[in-house]
């Protein structure tokens, strides 16, 4: 599959934007986002859905930084992995060899994202000058620069990897069946590993039950996700309506006790 040059300016500027949302709170950073909209503009909506399913599930623990490391950029399996999912699925590439190939553009996208930060780190002072100084114009110029300096930054990544797709479908090509295929089963752990490494974090003894339970209707009942999602919504709701009701007891037998002390 080819990419046009409109298909092309569409994913640079549909990368821009929705990587800008960072800025604003609003999420579209994320991987099933950017692998939406790449599908939708390649006309591969599935594929899109997929790589974005994977590289989410992924970058649910990567994306967290522990202590002082930097967690690698969505923009690598949303933009680029989603791209060479969908362009060269004819050489073989899966969505998930798509996402082990795509990792390191992750960490070199992050590296691009921490040198804006650093090079608009002043401009918080200077904003802060210029309305001292009654300069307004010069105020919102500085106030918006790591917004403009995101969108134009991750324009051209998206524009350059859009347009680079066939000097890397020949360096697919030249790819051992074999070394794919390793990819592909890499490509397959590293959602399980980022999952693994949210649980490093959020499981506790309480929790381990139902951890358990949700590996049993996967690996045995082989469930699908959303009749687990249905199970899991119906133990979440068990331990709310409990603790409703430990709430009333610990009230109610306060309430006694206070009125047995008042008496004595």
């Amino acid at each position: 599959m080819n990419i046009s040059i409109m298909q092309a300016f569409l994913l640079a500027l549909m990368a821009g934007v929705c990587y800008s949302g960072l800025l604003l709170g609003i999420f579209t950073n994320r991987c099933i986002v950017l692998s939406f909209f790449v599908g939708l503009i390649l006309g591969d909506v599935q594929t899109g859905l997929m790589m974005g399913a994977i590289g989410e599930l992924a970058f649910m623990g990567f994306g967290v930084g522990a202590g002082g490391t930097v967690p690698p950029n969505p923009l690598g399996p949303g933009v680029v992995g989603t791209i060479m999912a969908i362009t060269l699925k004819d050489q073989g590439v899966t969505p998930e060899s798509a996402l082990a190939l795509s990792y390191p553009f992750a960490v070199l996208f992050q590296i691009c994202q921490t040198l804006i930060y650093t090079v608009c780190a002043g401009s918080s002072e200077a904003a802060r000058i210029a309305v001292e100084n009654g300069r307004f114009k010069r105020f919102k110029w500085f106030a918006h620069t790591t917004f403009i300096s995101f969108f134009f930054v991750e324009f051209f990544i998206a524009l350059l990897s859009a347009l680079s797709m066939e000097p890397l479908r020949r360096f697919v090509e030249m790819i051992p069946n074999e070394l794919v295929q390793a990819l592909t089963v890499a490509g397959g752990l590293l959602p399980a590993i980022g999952f693994a490494m949210i649980l490093s974090v959020m499981v506790s003894k309480d929790v381990i039950p139902y951890v358990i339970l949700g590996y049993i209707c996967i690996a045995y009942l082989d469930l699908p996700v959303m009749a687990i999602a249905l199970v899991g919504a119906v133990f979440a709701m068990i331990d709310y309506y409990n603790q409703e009701k430990r709430q009333e007891l610990s009230m109610t037998f306060a309430q006694q006790g206070g009125i047995e002390e008042d008496g004595i």
